[in-house]
Protein backbone atom coordinates (compact mmCIF):
# COMPACT_ATOMS: atom_id res chain seq x y z
CA UNK A 1 0.00 0.00 0.00
CA UNK A 2 1.35 3.43 -0.86
CA UNK A 3 2.36 5.55 2.06
CA UNK A 4 -0.23 8.30 1.87
CA UNK A 5 1.67 10.66 4.09
CA UNK A 6 4.75 10.54 1.86
CA UNK A 7 2.57 10.92 -1.28
CA UNK A 8 1.02 14.12 0.07
CA UNK A 9 4.41 15.41 1.22
CA UNK A 10 5.95 14.80 -2.21
CA UNK A 11 2.96 16.59 -3.83
CA UNK A 12 3.55 19.62 -1.62
CA UNK A 13 7.27 19.54 -2.48
CA UNK A 14 6.39 19.59 -6.21
CA UNK A 15 4.00 22.52 -5.67
CA UNK A 16 6.74 24.50 -3.91
CA UNK A 17 8.64 24.55 -7.22
CA UNK A 18 5.68 26.24 -8.98
CA UNK A 19 5.85 30.05 -9.17
CA UNK A 20 2.04 30.37 -9.02
CA UNK A 21 1.54 28.71 -5.63
CA UNK A 22 2.26 31.09 -2.78
CA UNK A 23 2.29 29.64 0.74
CA UNK A 24 0.55 26.86 2.65
CA UNK A 25 -3.02 28.10 2.20
CA UNK A 26 -2.74 28.08 -1.61
CA UNK A 27 -0.95 24.73 -1.61
CA UNK A 28 -3.74 23.17 0.47
CA UNK A 29 -6.42 24.81 -1.68
CA UNK A 30 -4.80 23.44 -4.85
CA UNK A 31 -4.43 19.98 -3.33
CA UNK A 32 -8.06 20.04 -2.16
CA UNK A 33 -9.78 20.59 -5.52
CA UNK A 34 -7.61 17.88 -7.07
CA UNK A 35 -8.42 15.51 -4.19
CA UNK A 36 -12.12 16.32 -4.50
CA UNK A 37 -12.21 15.33 -8.19
CA UNK A 38 -10.21 12.16 -7.54
CA UNK A 39 -12.46 11.11 -4.62
CA UNK A 40 -15.61 12.01 -6.58
CA UNK A 41 -14.45 9.81 -9.48
CA UNK A 42 -13.60 6.89 -7.14
CA UNK A 43 -17.08 7.06 -5.58
CA UNK A 44 -18.65 7.24 -9.05
CA UNK A 45 -16.86 3.98 -9.94
CA UNK A 46 -18.56 2.32 -6.97
CA UNK A 47 -21.96 3.65 -8.02
CA UNK A 48 -21.58 2.45 -11.58
CA UNK A 49 -21.07 -1.05 -10.19
CA UNK A 50 -24.02 -0.95 -7.80
CA UNK A 51 -26.58 1.08 -9.79
CA UNK A 52 -27.69 0.28 -13.30
CA UNK A 53 -28.99 3.78 -14.02
CA UNK A 54 -26.09 5.82 -12.64
CA UNK A 55 -25.32 8.94 -14.73
CA UNK A 56 -22.46 11.31 -13.91
CA UNK A 57 -23.29 15.03 -13.64
CA UNK A 58 -19.84 15.80 -15.10
CA UNK A 59 -19.46 15.71 -18.93
CA UNK A 60 -17.35 12.72 -20.05
CA UNK A 61 -14.29 14.73 -21.16
CA UNK A 62 -14.15 16.49 -17.78
CA UNK A 63 -14.25 13.36 -15.61
CA UNK A 64 -10.99 12.63 -13.76
CA UNK A 65 -10.62 9.20 -15.39
CA UNK A 66 -10.67 10.75 -18.89
CA UNK A 67 -8.04 13.47 -18.51
CA UNK A 68 -6.00 12.77 -15.37
CA UNK A 69 -5.32 9.04 -15.04
CA UNK A 70 -2.98 8.49 -18.00
CA UNK A 71 0.51 9.18 -16.65
CA UNK A 72 1.74 9.90 -20.18
CA UNK A 73 -1.36 11.92 -21.05
CA UNK A 74 -2.01 15.62 -21.54
CA UNK A 75 0.70 17.80 -19.94
CA UNK A 76 2.50 21.18 -20.20
CA UNK A 77 0.66 24.13 -21.72
CA UNK A 78 -2.05 21.86 -23.15
CA UNK A 79 -2.90 20.63 -19.62
CA UNK A 80 -2.90 24.17 -18.20
CA UNK A 81 -5.16 25.38 -21.02
CA UNK A 82 -7.55 22.45 -20.46
CA UNK A 83 -7.75 22.99 -16.67
CA UNK A 84 -8.09 26.79 -16.75
CA UNK A 85 -10.32 27.25 -19.79
CA UNK A 86 -12.36 24.06 -20.04
CA UNK A 87 -12.42 22.10 -16.77
CA UNK A 88 -13.03 25.02 -14.40
CA UNK A 89 -15.40 26.79 -16.78
CA UNK A 90 -17.50 23.63 -17.16
CA UNK A 91 -17.62 22.70 -13.47
CA UNK A 92 -18.48 26.25 -12.37
CA UNK A 93 -21.48 26.30 -14.73
CA UNK A 94 -23.02 22.84 -14.16
CA UNK A 95 -26.81 23.05 -14.23
CA UNK A 96 -29.26 21.80 -11.63
CA UNK A 97 -30.16 22.38 -8.02
CA UNK A 98 -30.17 20.41 -4.76
CA UNK A 99 -33.39 18.60 -5.79
CA UNK A 100 -33.10 17.96 -9.54
CA UNK A 101 -29.37 17.42 -9.94
CA UNK A 102 -27.87 17.22 -6.46
CA UNK A 103 -24.51 15.81 -7.60
CA UNK A 104 -24.02 18.57 -10.14
CA UNK A 105 -25.09 21.09 -7.50
CA UNK A 106 -22.39 19.76 -5.12
CA UNK A 107 -19.63 19.94 -7.77
CA UNK A 108 -20.65 23.46 -8.83
CA UNK A 109 -20.76 24.61 -5.18
CA UNK A 110 -17.25 23.26 -4.60
CA UNK A 111 -15.80 24.94 -7.70
CA UNK A 112 -17.62 28.27 -7.76
CA UNK A 113 -14.75 30.03 -5.92
CA UNK A 114 -11.98 27.49 -6.57
CA UNK A 115 -8.86 28.44 -8.51
CA UNK A 116 -5.95 26.69 -10.21
CA UNK A 117 -2.85 28.39 -8.80
CA UNK A 118 -0.25 26.29 -10.64
CA UNK A 119 1.51 27.94 -13.59
CA UNK A 120 3.53 24.94 -14.80
CA UNK A 121 1.63 22.22 -16.69
CA UNK A 122 4.57 19.85 -16.25
CA UNK A 123 4.52 20.22 -12.45
CA UNK A 124 0.73 19.91 -12.41
CA UNK A 125 1.04 16.60 -14.32
CA UNK A 126 3.57 15.37 -11.73
CA UNK A 127 1.14 16.23 -8.91
CA UNK A 128 -1.74 14.42 -10.66
CA UNK A 129 0.39 11.32 -11.25
CA UNK A 130 1.29 11.23 -7.55
CA UNK A 131 -2.39 11.49 -6.60
CA UNK A 132 -3.24 8.57 -8.87
CA UNK A 133 -1.13 6.36 -6.59
CA UNK A 134 -3.93 6.58 -3.98
CA UNK A 135 -6.82 4.14 -4.38
CA UNK A 136 -9.87 5.55 -2.60
CA UNK A 137 -11.92 2.46 -3.34
CA UNK A 138 -9.76 0.42 -0.98
CA UNK A 139 -11.23 0.62 2.49
CA UNK A 140 -7.78 0.52 4.12
CA UNK A 141 -6.58 3.52 2.11
CA UNK A 142 -9.80 5.41 2.72
CA UNK A 143 -9.43 4.83 6.46
CA UNK A 144 -5.81 5.93 6.34
CA UNK A 145 -6.87 9.01 4.41
CA UNK A 146 -9.06 10.10 7.34
CA UNK A 147 -5.96 10.34 9.53
CA UNK A 148 -4.19 12.21 6.77
CA UNK A 149 -7.16 14.52 6.44
CA UNK A 150 -6.78 15.53 10.08
CA UNK A 151 -3.14 16.33 9.28
CA UNK A 152 -4.14 18.54 6.33
CA UNK A 153 -6.55 20.39 8.62
CA UNK A 154 -3.84 20.89 11.23
CA UNK A 155 -1.54 22.22 8.50
CA UNK A 156 -4.23 24.81 7.84
CA UNK A 157 -3.75 26.13 11.36
CA UNK A 158 -0.22 27.18 10.52
CA UNK A 159 -1.40 28.75 7.26
CA UNK A 160 -2.28 31.98 9.03
CA UNK A 161 -5.94 32.80 9.50
CA UNK A 162 -7.21 29.30 8.84
CA UNK A 163 -7.11 27.95 12.40
CA UNK A 164 -10.69 28.99 12.99
CA UNK A 165 -11.94 25.90 11.20
CA UNK A 166 -10.25 23.27 13.32
CA UNK A 167 -11.91 22.14 16.55
CA UNK A 168 -9.92 19.44 18.39
CA UNK A 169 -11.39 16.01 17.72
CA UNK A 170 -11.77 15.27 21.46
CA UNK A 171 -14.00 18.34 21.90
CA UNK A 172 -16.26 17.51 18.94
CA UNK A 173 -16.47 13.88 20.09
CA UNK A 174 -17.47 14.84 23.64
CA UNK A 175 -20.12 17.30 22.42
CA UNK A 176 -21.65 14.72 20.05
CA UNK A 177 -21.59 12.00 22.73
CA UNK A 178 -23.42 14.23 25.24
CA UNK A 179 -26.04 15.54 22.77
CA UNK A 180 -26.49 11.96 21.48
CA UNK A 181 -28.18 12.55 18.06
CA UNK A 182 -30.72 9.90 17.00
CA UNK A 183 -31.27 8.53 13.50
CA UNK A 184 -34.68 10.19 13.07
CA UNK A 185 -33.20 13.64 13.83
CA UNK A 186 -31.78 16.30 11.50
CA UNK A 187 -28.32 17.43 12.62
CA UNK A 188 -26.91 20.79 11.55
CA UNK A 189 -23.72 22.81 11.86
CA UNK A 190 -24.43 26.39 10.68
CA UNK A 191 -20.68 27.22 10.66
CA UNK A 192 -19.48 23.92 9.26
CA UNK A 193 -15.81 24.62 8.64
CA UNK A 194 -14.19 21.44 7.35
CA UNK A 195 -16.95 19.23 8.74
CA UNK A 196 -15.52 17.93 12.03
CA UNK A 197 -18.84 18.02 13.91
CA UNK A 198 -20.78 16.53 11.00
CA UNK A 199 -18.30 13.67 10.51
CA UNK A 200 -18.47 12.92 14.24
CA UNK A 201 -22.29 12.94 14.07
CA UNK A 202 -22.25 10.62 11.02
CA UNK A 203 -20.05 8.12 12.89
CA UNK A 204 -22.40 8.34 15.90
CA UNK A 205 -25.55 7.84 13.77
CA UNK A 206 -24.09 5.07 11.63
CA UNK A 207 -23.97 2.80 14.68
CA UNK A 208 -27.80 3.03 14.63
CA UNK A 209 -28.10 1.97 10.93
CA UNK A 210 -29.11 -1.65 10.28
CA UNK A 211 -30.77 -1.61 6.82
CA UNK A 212 -30.99 0.36 3.56
CA UNK A 213 -33.98 2.46 4.71
CA UNK A 214 -32.07 3.60 7.79
CA UNK A 215 -29.02 4.38 5.64
CA UNK A 216 -31.26 6.52 3.39
CA UNK A 217 -32.50 8.36 6.51
CA UNK A 218 -28.90 9.05 7.55
CA UNK A 219 -28.01 10.36 4.06
CA UNK A 220 -30.69 13.06 4.40
CA UNK A 221 -30.13 14.05 8.02
CA UNK A 222 -26.78 15.90 7.85
CA UNK A 223 -26.98 19.64 7.11
CA UNK A 224 -24.43 22.42 7.11
CA UNK A 225 -23.46 25.84 5.77
CA UNK A 226 -19.92 27.15 5.30
CA UNK A 227 -19.05 30.66 4.17
CA UNK A 228 -15.46 30.14 2.98
CA UNK A 229 -14.62 28.25 -0.18
CA UNK A 230 -11.65 26.15 0.98
CA UNK A 231 -13.17 24.71 4.19
CA UNK A 232 -16.41 24.06 2.28
CA UNK A 233 -14.50 22.03 -0.31
CA UNK A 234 -12.64 20.14 2.42
CA UNK A 235 -15.94 19.49 4.21
CA UNK A 236 -17.71 18.08 1.13
CA UNK A 237 -14.74 15.80 0.35
CA UNK A 238 -14.61 14.74 4.01
CA UNK A 239 -18.34 13.86 4.04
CA UNK A 240 -18.05 11.84 0.82
CA UNK A 241 -15.21 9.84 2.35
CA UNK A 242 -17.49 9.18 5.34
CA UNK A 243 -20.21 7.70 3.17
CA UNK A 244 -22.46 10.71 2.44
CA UNK A 245 -22.97 10.08 -1.27
CA UNK A 246 -24.36 13.51 -2.17
CA UNK A 247 -23.47 16.18 0.41
CA UNK A 248 -25.93 18.62 -1.23
CA UNK A 249 -27.29 19.63 2.18
CA UNK A 250 -23.96 21.30 3.03
CA UNK A 251 -24.17 24.67 1.29
CA UNK A 252 -21.45 27.18 0.41
CA UNK A 253 -23.07 30.30 1.85
CA UNK A 254 -23.14 32.67 4.84
CA UNK A 255 -25.77 31.33 7.26
CA UNK A 256 -26.14 34.77 8.84
CA UNK A 257 -27.12 36.48 5.57
CA UNK A 258 -30.57 34.86 5.62
CA UNK A 259 -33.06 36.97 7.64
CA UNK A 260 -34.50 35.06 10.62
CA UNK A 261 -38.09 35.77 9.49
CA UNK A 262 -37.43 33.73 6.30
CA UNK A 263 -37.07 30.46 8.26
CA UNK A 264 -40.16 28.27 8.04
CA UNK A 265 -41.07 25.40 10.42
CA UNK A 266 -39.72 23.01 7.74
CA UNK A 267 -36.26 24.64 8.10
CA UNK A 268 -35.98 23.90 11.80
CA UNK A 269 -33.65 21.15 13.02
CA UNK A 270 -33.42 18.74 15.97
CA UNK A 271 -29.72 19.04 16.82
CA UNK A 272 -27.12 21.79 16.35
CA UNK A 273 -23.43 21.14 16.99
CA UNK A 274 -21.06 23.97 16.16
CA UNK A 275 -18.03 26.11 16.93
CA UNK A 276 -19.10 29.46 15.45
CA UNK A 277 -16.31 31.90 14.53
CA UNK A 278 -15.65 34.25 17.44
CA UNK A 279 -13.95 37.60 17.48
CA UNK A 280 -15.24 38.17 13.94
CA UNK A 281 -17.26 41.14 12.69
CA UNK A 282 -19.93 40.63 10.02
CA UNK A 283 -20.19 42.82 6.91
CA UNK A 284 -22.55 45.83 7.16
CA UNK A 285 -26.23 45.00 6.68
CA UNK A 286 -26.09 41.38 7.87
CA UNK A 287 -27.50 42.33 11.28
CA UNK A 288 -30.59 43.85 9.61
CA UNK A 289 -31.95 40.31 9.22
CA UNK A 290 -32.09 39.97 13.02
CA UNK A 291 -34.62 41.42 15.51
CA UNK A 292 -33.83 45.05 16.42
CA UNK A 293 -33.14 44.36 20.12
CA UNK A 294 -30.35 41.86 19.40
CA UNK A 295 -28.64 43.50 16.44
CA UNK A 296 -24.87 43.40 16.57
CA UNK A 297 -22.02 42.94 14.11
CA UNK A 298 -20.27 40.36 16.32
CA UNK A 299 -20.36 36.94 14.64
CA UNK A 300 -20.56 34.68 17.73
CA UNK A 301 -23.50 36.69 19.16
CA UNK A 302 -25.47 36.50 15.90
CA UNK A 303 -24.88 32.75 15.73
CA UNK A 304 -26.26 32.32 19.25
CA UNK A 305 -29.46 34.15 18.23
CA UNK A 306 -29.69 32.11 15.01
CA UNK A 307 -29.17 28.75 16.73
CA UNK A 308 -31.88 29.47 19.29
CA UNK A 309 -34.21 30.45 16.44
CA UNK A 310 -33.72 27.48 14.11
CA UNK A 311 -33.91 24.74 16.74
CA UNK A 312 -37.21 22.88 16.91
CA UNK A 313 -39.05 22.82 20.25
CA UNK A 314 -37.20 20.21 22.34
CA UNK A 315 -34.25 20.52 19.96
CA UNK A 316 -30.76 20.28 21.50
CA UNK A 317 -27.65 22.33 20.91
CA UNK A 318 -24.00 22.20 21.93
CA UNK A 319 -21.66 25.00 20.94
CA UNK A 320 -18.26 26.48 21.72
CA UNK A 321 -18.27 30.09 22.96
CA UNK A 322 -15.56 32.39 24.36
CA UNK A 323 -15.55 33.81 27.89
CA UNK A 324 -16.43 37.23 26.44
CA UNK A 325 -19.94 36.04 25.57
CA UNK A 326 -20.44 34.78 29.13
CA UNK A 327 -19.64 38.05 30.89
CA UNK A 328 -20.35 40.54 28.07
CA UNK A 329 -22.97 43.25 28.55
CA UNK A 330 -25.26 45.38 26.37
CA UNK A 331 -26.65 43.39 23.44
CA UNK A 332 -24.95 40.28 24.88
CA UNK A 333 -27.07 40.64 28.05
CA UNK A 334 -30.30 40.74 26.02
CA UNK A 335 -29.26 37.70 23.97
CA UNK A 336 -28.49 35.72 27.15
CA UNK A 337 -31.75 36.85 28.78
CA UNK A 338 -33.72 35.54 25.78
CA UNK A 339 -31.70 32.32 25.64
CA UNK A 340 -32.39 31.55 29.31
CA UNK A 341 -36.09 32.41 28.93
CA UNK A 342 -36.63 30.20 25.86
CA UNK A 343 -34.14 27.39 26.46
CA UNK A 344 -32.88 25.26 29.32
CA UNK A 345 -29.17 26.09 29.43
CA UNK A 346 -28.45 23.11 31.65
CA UNK A 347 -24.65 22.79 31.41
CA UNK A 348 -21.57 24.92 30.79
CA UNK A 349 -18.24 23.07 30.61
CA UNK A 350 -15.40 25.51 31.22
CA UNK A 351 -12.30 24.54 29.26
CA UNK A 352 -8.79 25.48 30.38
CA UNK A 353 -6.40 27.65 28.37
CA UNK A 354 -4.71 26.28 25.26
CA UNK A 355 -7.43 23.95 23.93
CA UNK A 356 -7.46 25.94 20.67
CA UNK A 357 -3.73 26.72 20.61
CA UNK A 358 -2.01 27.94 18.54
CA UNK A 359 -5.00 29.69 16.94
CA UNK A 360 -6.24 31.46 20.04
CA UNK A 361 -5.40 31.66 23.73
CA UNK A 362 -8.94 32.87 24.53
CA UNK A 363 -10.62 30.76 27.21
CA UNK A 364 -13.57 28.85 25.81
CA UNK A 365 -16.70 27.13 27.09
CA UNK A 366 -19.03 24.39 25.87
CA UNK A 367 -22.69 25.36 26.23
CA UNK A 368 -25.43 22.69 26.18
CA UNK A 369 -29.09 23.71 25.98
CA UNK A 370 -32.53 22.41 25.03
CA UNK A 371 -35.20 24.66 23.50
CA UNK A 372 -38.72 24.90 24.91
CA UNK A 373 -38.39 25.30 28.68
CA UNK A 374 -36.82 28.19 30.60
CA UNK A 375 -33.61 27.71 32.57
CA UNK A 376 -34.05 27.11 36.30
CA UNK A 377 -30.39 26.62 37.11
CA UNK A 378 -27.12 26.16 35.23
CA UNK A 379 -24.63 23.44 36.11
CA UNK A 380 -20.97 24.31 35.62
CA UNK A 381 -18.14 21.83 35.21
CA UNK A 382 -14.54 23.03 35.24
CA UNK A 383 -12.44 20.79 32.99
CA UNK A 384 -8.98 20.30 34.56
CA UNK A 385 -5.67 19.70 32.84
CA UNK A 386 -4.58 16.06 33.15
CA UNK A 387 -1.95 15.30 35.81
CA UNK A 388 1.44 16.73 34.90
CA UNK A 389 0.11 18.93 32.06
CA UNK A 390 0.41 22.73 32.36
CA UNK A 391 -0.93 23.60 28.91
CA UNK A 392 -2.04 21.99 25.65
CA UNK A 393 -0.16 22.42 22.38
CA UNK A 394 -0.09 21.08 18.82
CA UNK A 395 1.83 17.95 19.78
CA UNK A 396 -0.11 17.33 23.01
CA UNK A 397 -3.74 18.27 22.37
CA UNK A 398 -6.71 17.61 24.63
CA UNK A 399 -7.76 13.91 24.55
CA UNK A 400 -11.23 12.33 24.67
CA UNK A 401 -10.28 10.23 27.74
CA UNK A 402 -10.01 13.44 29.74
CA UNK A 403 -13.80 13.85 29.50
CA UNK A 404 -14.50 10.53 31.29
CA UNK A 405 -15.18 12.38 34.57
CA UNK A 406 -17.77 14.67 32.93
CA UNK A 407 -19.41 11.69 31.24
CA UNK A 408 -19.66 9.75 34.50
CA UNK A 409 -21.13 12.82 36.25
CA UNK A 410 -23.49 13.90 33.42
CA UNK A 411 -26.69 11.95 34.12
CA UNK A 412 -29.93 12.32 32.15
CA UNK A 413 -31.92 15.38 31.09
CA UNK A 414 -35.13 13.30 31.26
CA UNK A 415 -34.99 13.35 35.07
CA UNK A 416 -33.64 16.88 35.28
CA UNK A 417 -30.09 15.65 35.87
CA UNK A 418 -31.19 14.53 39.34
CA UNK A 419 -28.08 12.34 39.73
CA UNK A 420 -25.66 15.27 39.46
CA UNK A 421 -23.79 16.28 42.59
CA UNK A 422 -21.55 19.22 43.36
CA UNK A 423 -17.86 18.45 43.74
CA UNK A 424 -14.59 20.35 43.51
CA UNK A 425 -15.12 20.67 39.75
CA UNK A 426 -18.93 20.97 39.53
CA UNK A 427 -21.32 23.55 40.94
CA UNK A 428 -24.90 24.76 40.36
CA UNK A 429 -26.09 28.36 39.97
CA UNK A 430 -29.78 29.31 40.14
CA UNK A 431 -31.51 31.49 37.57
CA UNK A 432 -32.18 34.02 40.38
CA UNK A 433 -28.43 34.38 41.00
CA UNK A 434 -27.80 34.81 37.26
CA UNK A 435 -30.53 37.45 36.93
CA UNK A 436 -29.14 39.26 39.99
CA UNK A 437 -25.74 39.28 38.24
CA UNK A 438 -27.36 40.92 35.16
CA UNK A 439 -27.10 37.64 33.20
CA UNK A 440 -23.37 37.31 33.73
CA UNK A 441 -22.73 33.60 33.03
CA UNK A 442 -19.06 33.85 34.02
CA UNK A 443 -19.74 32.26 37.42
CA UNK A 444 -16.63 31.26 39.32
CA UNK A 445 -16.10 27.85 40.94
CA UNK A 446 -16.97 28.32 44.64
CA UNK A 447 -14.96 25.19 45.55
CA UNK A 448 -11.72 26.37 44.00
CA UNK A 449 -9.00 27.36 46.46
CA UNK A 450 -8.14 31.04 46.50
CA UNK A 451 -5.52 31.81 43.89
CA UNK A 452 -2.12 32.10 45.57
CA UNK A 453 -0.36 35.41 44.96
CA UNK A 454 3.29 34.89 43.98
CA UNK A 455 4.29 38.56 43.84
CA UNK A 456 7.81 38.70 45.43
CA UNK A 457 7.14 41.89 47.45
CA UNK A 458 3.91 40.44 48.79
CA UNK A 459 5.67 37.18 49.67
CA UNK A 460 8.41 39.07 51.57
CA UNK A 461 5.80 41.11 53.45
CA UNK A 462 3.89 37.91 54.33
CA UNK A 463 7.15 36.29 55.48
CA UNK A 464 8.00 39.26 57.73
CA UNK A 465 4.47 39.24 59.18
CA UNK A 466 4.64 35.49 59.88
CA UNK A 467 8.09 35.89 61.49
CA UNK A 468 6.72 38.63 63.79
CA UNK A 469 3.70 36.47 64.69
CA UNK A 470 5.98 33.49 65.40
CA UNK A 471 8.25 35.61 67.63
CA UNK A 472 5.21 36.89 69.52
CA UNK A 473 3.99 33.29 70.07
CA UNK A 474 7.46 32.26 71.30
CA UNK A 475 7.50 35.16 73.74
CA UNK A 476 4.05 34.21 75.05
CA UNK A 477 5.05 30.56 75.48
CA UNK A 478 8.24 31.57 77.28
CA UNK A 479 6.24 33.75 79.65
CA UNK A 480 3.67 31.00 80.38
CA UNK A 481 6.41 28.44 80.93
CA UNK A 482 8.34 30.77 83.26
CA UNK A 483 5.22 31.47 85.35
CA UNK A 484 4.36 27.77 85.66
CA UNK A 485 7.89 27.09 86.94
CA UNK A 486 7.59 29.94 89.41
CA UNK A 487 10.55 31.79 87.97
CA UNK A 488 10.40 35.50 87.15
CA UNK A 489 9.50 35.97 83.45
Amino acid sequence: MSNLSSVIKSIQDIMRQDSGVDGDAQRISQLTWLLFLKVFDALEEEMELTRDDYKSPIPQAMRWRNWATDAEGITGDALLDFVNNQLFATLKSLSGDAQRNPRGYVVRGVFEDAYNYMKSGQLLRQVINKLNAIDFNRQAERHQFNDLYEKILKDLQSAGNAGEFYTPRAVTQFMVDMVNPQLSERVMDPATGTGGFLVCAIEHLRKQVHNTEEEATLQNSILGVEKKQMPHMLCVTNLMLHGIEVPSLVRHDNTLSRPLRDYTPADRVDVILTNPPFGGIEEPGIEQGFPADVRTKETADLFLVLIKHILKTNGRAALVLPDGTLFGEGVKTRIKEQLLAECNLHTIVRLPNGVFAPYTGIKTNLLFFTKGKPTEHVWYYEHPYPAGVKNYNKTKPIRIEEFDHEKAWWGSEADGFAARVENERAWKVSIEQIKAANYNLDQKNPHAAEVVNHDPEQLLADYARLQTEAQSLRDQLKSILAQSLGAPA
